[in-house]
């Protein structure tokens, strides 16, 4: 059954985050689709989803992906959408002194001279923690951790958002504002 889950859960972020129209179905513009509209959609693709799955997938997915709307009828991806038809409106929030971006250290020249940027997704991703940023970088090489200096980047005007999930987003870390400290 957990490879189920794992296998639904990629399914579900695809879908949600980034090709809605491989299942025939649009999100709007918060990132919502019924559920009903994905379990035809699915359907219609060859893959067989039901409520009870898809409920089981949104509450057994550690990193809190996804949410399902107060009255259970519809879902969406809680960030990392690359879709240009949603725009989640995420509130802003003043962030603590410091956040952390955990990369490759493959990418280091690259964020070094561009600093992070947010590539096809709407916002750079960044935690309140080293392990989880340790986490991430795994996901893409050798980690490293950069810390980002995001107190000055808000005196400077810089907005932050946090998601659902506890995601820190912003549109772009300067060069400026980084360390990189090693994982």
């Amino acid at each position: 059954m957990h490879d189920n889950l794992t296998d639904t859960s990629k399914f579900l972020s695809f879908v949600l985050r980034h090709e809605p129209g491989a299942i025939g179905v649009e999100l709007d513009s918060e990132g919502w689709l019924s559920i009903a509209a994905l379990i035809e959609g699915a359907g219609r693709s060859g893959r067989q989803l039901d409520r009870a799955l898809i409920e089981a997938v949104v509450a057994g997915n550690d990193k809190k992906r996804f949410a399902l709307s107060e009255d259970g009828q519809r879902i969406r991806a809680v960030q990392g959408h690359s879709t240009a038809s949603v725009a989640l409106s995420h509130r802003e929030t003043a962030p603590p002194a410091v956040l952390y971006h955990g990369t490759a250290t493959r990418f280091l020249d690259a964020i070094r001279e561009h600093g992070l940027q947010s590539g096809a997704r709407h916002h750079v991703h960044l935690s309140a923690d080293e392990a989880t940023a340790v986490t991430v970088g795994k996901r893409h090489g050798k980690p490293v951790v950069l810390r980002v200096n995001a107190a000055a980047m808000q005196a400077q005007g810089f907005r932050f958002f946090l998601s659902e999930n506890g995601v820190w987003l912003t549109d772009v870390v300067p060069a400026i504002y980084l360390d990189s400290g090693q994982a």
